[in-house]
């Protein structure tokens, strides 16, 4: 028998959900790319969205002649500029980028725009073997993206590889060998002692390959002074962890979202700092995220009662890349209480069908969603409308 009680609840809050029209912005085939891939975007001080993305020039494989891409929309993602080749590295790789404005900066009330990203001269596995070297890049936008700065290597300060090639440029005592940033956005912290700093997750492997990807770690690394310098955090001690997402908890914390490359658990793994991400007081398996072994982009949405409400969106899959998911925590990721379904397949087809994605937070009601479908063949935009609503009262039926 159930039995009605009358529970009161000061200022309830409860996030309400509809959603909007899909867009496609990049479709393989078209405007002189065969493949898309690896979506990020963020919103700029006066309301645009800049999306980004590796343009392929021949096919959808991860090292080859690679471009990164971008688009520009100035109404909240209905439509899209045409499309801007940002990097070009010759007939070499430009991937894994991270985009982050910085709205601390004296000099740039309007904003500066980082984005930051990989180069590499061979496959990944070929990385692993210690056969070529992945180095990491910046450039930067005063101008909301119209323009972009001469490209800054900064691998001396973010990388550690131990003399790839002979190139006693590169001599460090740690053997990192393949490199990434997160892909997705990097964020930059808002509030507390580290306000101001910029974060990208990042990840390496070490040595080496090693049965399972125990040779990859997760790590991230950061700026105090807009890109002056730059320095790196601890590693993730999880063996395996590897593609990150990161985002700002209260009280100076933060938290790793990472990839778990060895897939046992098919789950994704989270550390959290206590110190805005230079060390990690705890690392765990969060089985409320299950993971096919595919990107994920955390995002804080605002703050409920002192605490950071936070964003994640995955393939919410364990067999395969499909089930595209959004989670809502507001408790700063103890428990994901709220879930939607934002894509599946509509068929049975066993195919990756909605696989990386990118979180953008566009105003206090909408939040917008940036991912590859349909097994690889078009990155597309939707947006999701939200507002938090007061209650005062609630009757609630308790079994």
């Amino acid at each position: 028998m159930k039995k009605t009680i009358l529970l009161i609840f000061a200022f309830l809050h409860q996030v309400i959900w509809s959603q909007e029209k899909t867009i496609p912005v990049f479709s393989s085939g078209q405007e002189g790319y065969k493949s898309y891939r690896i979506p990020a975007i963020i919103a700029l001080k006066n309301g645009d969205l800049l999306a980004f993305c590796e343009g392929r020039k021949h096919g959808a494989g991860d090292f080859g002649d690679i471009d990164i891409v971008m688009k520009r929309s100035s109404d909240q993602g209905k439509t899209w500029s045409a499309l801007e080749k940002i990097i070009d590295y010759d007939l070499l790789q430009a991937g894994n980028l991270a985009p982050v404005v910085d709205g601390t900066d004296p000099k740039y009330p309007k904003g500066r725009i980082f984005l930051f990203y990989n180069t590499g001269n061979n496959h990944e596995y070929e990385m692993r073997m210690g056969k070529g070297i992945r180095e990491i890049w910046y450039i930067s936008s005063t101008d909301m993206g119209k323009t972009w700065s001469a490209p800054v290597n900064i691998t001396l300060a973010v990388h550690r590889p131990n003399q790839p090639n002979n190139n006693p440029k590169y001599h460090f005592q740690e053997d990192w060998r393949a490199y990434a940033n997160t892909p997705g956005h990097a964020l930059q912290i808002e509030n507390g002692k580290y306000k101001g700093r910029i974060y990208i997750a990042a990840n390496h492997s070490s040595g080496n390959a090693q049965n399972d990807f125990k040779d990859y770690q997760a790590h991230g690394f950061y700026t105090d002074d807009h890109g002056k310098s730059f320095h790196l955090s601890s590693t993730v001690p999880y063996l395996g962890s590897n593609e990150s997402t990161a985002a700002e908890l209260s009280n100076g914390g933060l938290m790793l979202n990472s990839r778990n490359q060895n897939g046992n658990p098919k789950t994704r793994i989270i550390s959290i700092s206590k110190d805005g991400g230079q060390t990690w007081d705890k690392t765990y398996e969060d089985h409320q995220l299950p993971d096919p072994v595919n990107q994920g982009s955390l995002l804080n949405l605002g703050t409920l009662h002192g605490k950071n409400i936070l964003a994640f969106c995955n393939a919410a899959n364990k067999e395969k890349r499909d089930n595209l998911t959004l989670r809502i925590s507001e408790d700063e990721g103890r428990t994901w209480t709220k879930s939607y379904l934002i894509d599946k397949n509509p068929s049975n087809e066993n195919i990756d069908y909605t696989a990386y994605c990118d979180l953008v937070k566009i105003n206090s009601k909408k939040i917008g969603i940036l991912y590859e479908k349909d097994h690889y063949k078009e990155i597309v935009f939707v947006v999701k409308k939200w507002r938090l609503q007061k209650y005062r009262n609630k009757i609630s039926p308790i079994p």
